[in-house]
């Protein structure tokens, strides 16, 4: 038939066009990616079906994330690369050593996700893929998140040591001794 078939409103299915109509296919997010680069979706149209392949939910064509409150953002890869190369960038214009291991765990993370980030600007699915932390959108939220947790690290100064404050720390390695934490009824069945 000569009617248009918008593949973009449902972005969980795979739209398979042949003979005018749609089957929808629900698979797993990894299988999606897949089948989206594998087979791209040609959009119909009165005269025909146009030569220019699209992908629903991909890049720039992405409609929605499915989060309220959390817009798509067209850059989110180049985005993301800013917004974890001033968490590095803060981190190395501070005072924080470079041995305490808040820093050496967030600098890890943010290495890698620029990296990921940089090797593959142009496929976001696949930067999702490799950080296994969400879409592009939700980790720029991360890294606007952890700024706001080292900007409270370093002016509360966590790395330190307190001085004079000791610390009583109570080693039970058979929780089956502690008296207070067994109930009666339980052991004896």
């Amino acid at each position: 038939t000569d009617k248009a078939i918008d593949c973009n409103s449902r972005p969980d299915t795979v739209c398979w066009l042949s003979n005018c109509f749609i089957t929808p296919i629900m698979l797993s997010r990894f299988a999606q990616v897949a089948v989206k680069r594998a087979l791209p979706v040609r959009r119909a149209n009165a005269v025909g079906f146009s030569t220019e392949a699209i992908r629903p939910g991909y890049g720039k064509w992405k409609t929605s994330t499915g989060i309220v409150g959390l817009p798509v953002d067209p850059d989110g890869v180049s985005n993301m690369v800013k917004h974890y190369q001033a968490l590095l960038d803060r981190m190395a214009a501070s005072d924080l050593p470079e041995t305490a291991q808040y820093r050496v765990d967030v600098e890890k993370m943010a290495q890698y996700r620029i990296k990921v980030a940089q090797e593959h600007p142009d496929d976001p699915d696949l930067v999702e893929e490799l950080c296994q932390c969400g879409q592009v959108e939700e980790l720029i939220e991360q890294a606007k998140d952890e700024m706001v947790v080292l900007e409270m690290y370093l002016k509360e100064r966590l790395w330190e040591d307190i001085d004079g404050y000791e610390v009583a720390v109570e080693y039970n390695p058979d929780p089956s001794t502690d008296e207070s934490g067994i109930d009666e009824d339980v052991g004896s069945k």
